[in-house]
């Protein structure tokens, strides 16, 4: 059995990430604080939203899908998206970032 860092722990890692960056950062609903998935929100602004769902890959490995598409969407629809989600898996957590660079603070692929 492969060990894993709790959830909890690791959204405390990247909000203390995007402090020392100046990246505005809000834990917008706290899910499973041992296990809980993670959905991020990248709002880049007038740019769009992107929103990254937390994925396990074929080989068992972390990474992250652009769960609303390749382009940035409206916020309204990246809300919608994750308002899905949270009604499949109340323990979902979902973080907000303002930036619209998600490559720069994600750890793991982006697919």
């Amino acid at each position: 059995m492969e060990a894993r860092l709790k959830t909890g722990i690791w959204v405390k890692a990247l909000i203390r990430r995007c402090d020392l960056a100046a990246i505005p950062i809000a834990v917008i609903a706290r899910g499973d604080a041992d296990a809980g998935a993670i959905v991020l929100k990248f709002n880049g602004g007038e740019a769009g939203c992107s929103v990254l769902s937390q994925a396990r890959g074929q080989d068992g490995n972390l990474l992250w899908m652009r769960s609303t598409g390749p382009a940035p969407v409206g916020e309204a629809e990246a809300d919608a998206y994750i308002d899905r989600q949270r009604g499949r898996d109340p323990d979902i957590w979902v973080i907000e970032i303002e930036t619209g660079s998600p490559e720069a603070l994600i750890n793991g692929p982006l697919a």
